[in-house]
């Protein structure tokens, strides 16, 4: 993974344990961040986005390990998420327990093995790789579909508006002789219609409607549909002036 190696923060009340564990995994090519208080790691998480590993003691003053990654989770977004580690020199099933419950990742007695937690965190980082990864497809997907919401919204809107308005059953008046049936297309189908037939793109179509280009795209598949066309380069030559041809037929 080409991933640049995520910032640790690094928690206990002894300070000894802190600066050695800080010290290890700097040679080992981490960003490590050293903290003697819970309420001091709260705020280096606050203000720096690329923390995504936290190692910390269980039995701490003011915040136990546990509620420390409780507030941190709270604190926590999508584009800043974390893993977790708790050491502690009393390990209580109990508090294994309640650890995991909390999200905590690992959990290793005190003393500590530097390689054992340095094969976690590496583990744990790949972990939040793929966590973030996966976030970002969430949102390209979110994306897509909002556009295409907003896509079918403009699309209702312009339904409801003909059948608020009056329906002219007139046929819309062509400079052609046999052409398909362009009288099934609606007053909003029709103005698409006329602007590929003039060679504009579904970009400048948009702009010109004041669409979306999603919609524009929806539109000119609605019409081929209605009027039989197979394809957009018939629908322009079809909607053409007589005795002129499109430049252009854009897509």
């Amino acid at each position: 993974m080409d991933s640049q190696p995520c910032t640790l923060l690094v928690v206990d009340d002894e300070d000894t344990l802190v600066v050695e564990l800080q010290e290890f995994l700097e040679n080992c090519g981490y960003r490590c961040i050293g903290c003697t208080s819970s309420r001091d790691a709260l705020q280096r998480f606050r203000e720096d986005a690329s923390i995504g590993i936290v190692l910390c003691d269980l039995h701490m003053p003011e915040l136990d390990g546990i509620t420390l990654v409780q507030e941190l989770e709270r604190l926590s977004t999508p584009a800043h998420a974390f893993e977790a580690i708790i050491f502690t020199g009393q390990a209580e099933p109990r508090d294994v327990i309640e650890a995991m419950r909390a999200g905590v990742a690992d959990y290793y007695q005190k003393p500590i093995d530097p390689e054992q937690v340095l094969r976690a965190v590496r583990r744990l980082e790949e972990r939040l790789h793929q966590r973030q990864q996966d976030n970002l497809e969430l949102s390209l997907l979110n994306n897509k579909l909002r556009t295409l919401s907003e896509s079918i919204d403009e699309l209702y809107q312009d339904i409801n508006k003909r059948r608020r308005g009056p329906v002219d059953h007139t046929p819309p008046v062509m400079d052609m002789g046999a052409q398909p049936p362009f009288d099934k297309l609606s007053p909003r189908q029709l103005e698409v219609a006329k602007l590929v037939g003039k060679g504009m793109t579904n970009y400048q179509t948009a702009c010109e409607l004041g669409l979306t280009e999603n919609t524009v795209k929806l539109y000119v598949s609605q019409i081929l549909r209605l009027t039989h066309l197979h394809n957009r380069t018939q629908l322009a030559l079809a909607m053409a002036p007589p005795g002129r041809r499109p430049h252009e037929v854009a897509h």
